[in-house]
Parts: C-alpha cells; sequence; structure tokens
C-alpha cells in the first residue's frame, strides 16, 4: 500500500469541511472509496461492516471504523491526520454513534455518491431529521483540479501502461483467442507497475466496433484489425487507461482510410487542449474532424472522461458541457470509428492540462502496429 504521503495533504480536510459549509451541509459522510482515500490516503474495504469518516463543516474530523479495521486504519496515512479513529463493537450501532457525535439539529448531511443503499438508509433512520444530498457534488471541485503529487501518480501510471502496450505483439497473433491474448495482458499490467487490474479489451475484427467489448473466445484471424484497450491501479491508487491499435498481418484498405481520419481528429484534439478551452469545444475539435470525412455516425460517444482515483471522474469531455477546462484537470482524449460489423479503432490518451497546453503522460506510437 503506497504512503506517498505528498498525495494526501494534512489541509484536505479542512479545505473539504470549508467546501461543505460553504454548500450548505452541516457535514460530510465518507464511506470506502475514491473520496475516503482521497481525503485521508486510507483504502478501506467496503464492508457490511461500516466504516465511514465524518467531516462536519464546524468542527473536528473523525473516522468510524469497526473494531477489527481499526489497526488497519491506524497503520494508514489516516493516521497522520491527527483526526480520532473510533472503533465499533459488534453489538454497537455506528450509525447512532455518528449521529449523537455530531451537532444537535443537523438539517443536511452530504453521503459518498458510492455509498452502499443500506448505509444510506441506516443513516436516514439514525438521522430522521436530516436531508441527505450528494458529497460528490461538493468533492468534485477539489478532486478536478490535480496536484503536483497526483500529476506525478498520473504520469507513473501512464508510464506503466506505456510498457504493456510496448509488449502487446508478443501475445497478439492469429489463432489465439482474444480471451489467450487478454490474460496474457493483464498478467504484464500487475508485472509492469500496478496492483490491480482494472480491464482489459481486446476488440478483434468484427468486435473492434463494439467500444466496449471486453474479451471473447474470437480467434484472431489474418487480416484483422484489434482495438486493445488496457488500464490498472498502481500503488498509488491512481489508474491507468490507453487505448492502441495492431493489426495482424496485412490491414484492410477501408480500415486504414478512417484510420488516417481518427489519428489526425486525436492529435488535433491534444494540440487543442489548454485553459480556457470548454469540454463542448474540445469534443467538438475531432467530432468535426471525424464528421467532415464523412465519418460522424461511427464516432458514438464522447471524447473522454476524468481520471485520477477512479478510471472514469469528472471533468467528462463531452457535447453540452460548458465546464471550462483548468491547469491540474487531468482526462482522456479517445475519439473512436467504429464500423458495425466490420472493424473499429480507438486512440486514447491521457492528458493532463497545463498552465499553456496539454502535457500527454502516454507516449507509444498512435499509428496502427502490424503485427
Amino acid at each position: 500500500m503506497s504512503h506517498n504521503t505528498d498525495l494526501y495533504p494534512t489541509d484536505r480536510l479542512a479545505t473539504a469541511a470549508k467546501a461543505a459549509a460553504e454548500a450548505g451541509v452541516d457535514a460530510l459522510l465518507i464511506s470506502p472509496g475514491a473520496d475516503l482515500r482521497y481525503l485521508t490516503g486510507y483504502e478501506a474495504l467496503p464492508l457490511e461492516r461500516l466504516t465511514c469518516l465524518v467531516v462536519p463543516a464546524a468542527g473536528d474530523a473523525f473516522l468510524v471504523v469497526p473494531g477489527l479495521e481499526k489497526p488497519a486504519a491506524e497503520a494508514s496515512p489516516a493516521a497522520r491526520l491527527g483526526i480520532d479513529i473510533a472503533g465499533w463493537a459488534e453489538t454497537d450501532d455506528p450509525y447512532a454513534l455518528i449521529a449523537r457525535r455530531l451537532p444537535d439539529g443537523v438539517a443536511k448531511v452530504a453521503v459518498d455518491n458510492h455509498m452502499w443503499a443500506e448505509k444510506l438508509l441506516n443513516f436516514r433512520r439514525a438521522m430522521p431529521g436530516a436531508e441527505q444530498t450528494l458529497a460528490g457534488d461538493v468533492l468534485r471541485e477539489m478532486r478536478m483540479r490535480k496536484s503536483p503529487a497526483e500529476i506525478q501518480a498520473l504520469r507513473d501510471a501512464g508510464a506503466a501502461i506505456d510498457r504493456v502496450h510496448a509488449r502487446v505483439p508478443e501475445w497478439l497473433r492469429a489463432g489465439r483467442t482474444e480471451r489467450e491474448v487478454g490474460r496474457d495482458i493483464a498478467d504484464a499490467i500487475i508485472a509492469e507497475g500496478h496492483v490491480r487490474v482494472d480491464f482489459v479489451i481486446v476488440g478483434s475484427g468484427p468486435n473492434g466496433a463494439s467500444p466496449h467489448h471486453e474479451l471473447s473466445d474470437r480467434v484472431i484471424q489474418a487480416g484483422d484489425p484489434v482495438v486493445v484497450d488496457i488500464g490498472g491501479t498502481t500503488e498509488d491508487g491512481y489508474c491507468s487507461d490507453e487505448t492502441r491499435n495492431y493489426v495482424v498481418g496485412e490491414a484492410p484498405e477501408e480500415y486504414l482510410k478512417y484510420y488516417a481520419v481518427l489519428q489526425r481528429a486525436q492529435q488535433a484534439q491534444r494540440e487543442a487542449v489548454r485553459p480556457g478551452i470548454t469540454a463542448e469545444a474540445l469534443d467538438a475539435v475531432g467530432r468535426d474532424i471525424i464528421a467532415d470525412a464523412g465519418y460522424g455516425e461511427y464516432f458514438v460517444h464522447r471524447t473522454g472522461h476524468g481520471i485520477g482515483l477512479e478510471t472514469h471522474e469528472e471533468p467528462y469531455i463531452v457535447s453540452g458541457s460548458q465546464l471550462v477546462l483548468e491547469p491540474g484537470m487531468a482526462f482522456s482524449i479517445e475519439p473512436g470509428i467504429y464500423l458495425p460489423g466490420k472493424h473499429g479503432a480507438r486512440i486514447e490518451d491521457i492528458v493532463v492540462c497545463g498552465e499553456t497546453a496539454g502535457e500527454p503522460v502516454n507516449h507509444r506510437p498512435h499509428e496502427p502496429i502490424v503485427v
């Protein structure tokens, strides 16, 4: 488990409490997941027993954990924060315990977006007078702007997944199934510097036309274009996500034609990243190039998603979003062209918005790699 303390600055809880106060929320209730790790560095197990970080808008934050988990919590970076880590016994009601520790007359609490429904309902029972809202609305603004330490963690994750893509030609060949290739890639994701495999997409031939195809028993054939989209989580908790395209033998003429359009669109989008551009305008840069070439109907998803402690988080690079990009925002640029029943392609890099331009964290060649 990473203890890179730069990733979890001690003033983050105070910033979150201030954000809660500004949002008119009396307390944040954060269960295991990315928000808890972001605020404390504690990667807690999501169990049926309640673990919950409580961040009052006024007053001291505290962490409530099952007695069994107290040693793990105390060994985590959360211990550096100087907050009370309170263990609860099997016969205690941790929801009532939290309700008692909060000031009387709490009117509004913000709960973790990924809190289990049963836990939310238990809080509702323990605090019948409090309105519940989403903590993500409060924490999103903080998590969207990455610190220098977080950007370095994303660079490290990007370099790790680059090393995996560099090895894909070792495993990708005619006669093997997508699943067999995917197994080798998954092993390499761990070997090259991740602690967890988050997803492996090997979309060969017609399966490449399905953007979220994962793995099947389809046997890869000569002449197949193959979309390989892979990602994992590093020890620091930060995610990688990179898509590259491979061709087994000779590529179909039609494929090369639209691939050139896609490569131009993705490059234009990478070069368009800068503070002040809106998410919608960045999406349009690539979408317009693809549409002008006659492939508009085959680009069926948004340009990208934010990335950090989760593979998909804010900001989303999508039509309709007026969000203005700022330094420290990190997201994927991944336009795709998919011809149903034939083949498809998607080129994806993670890019960090800098002071004047975008900085890609992935550095593999963008053209189709012939294997």
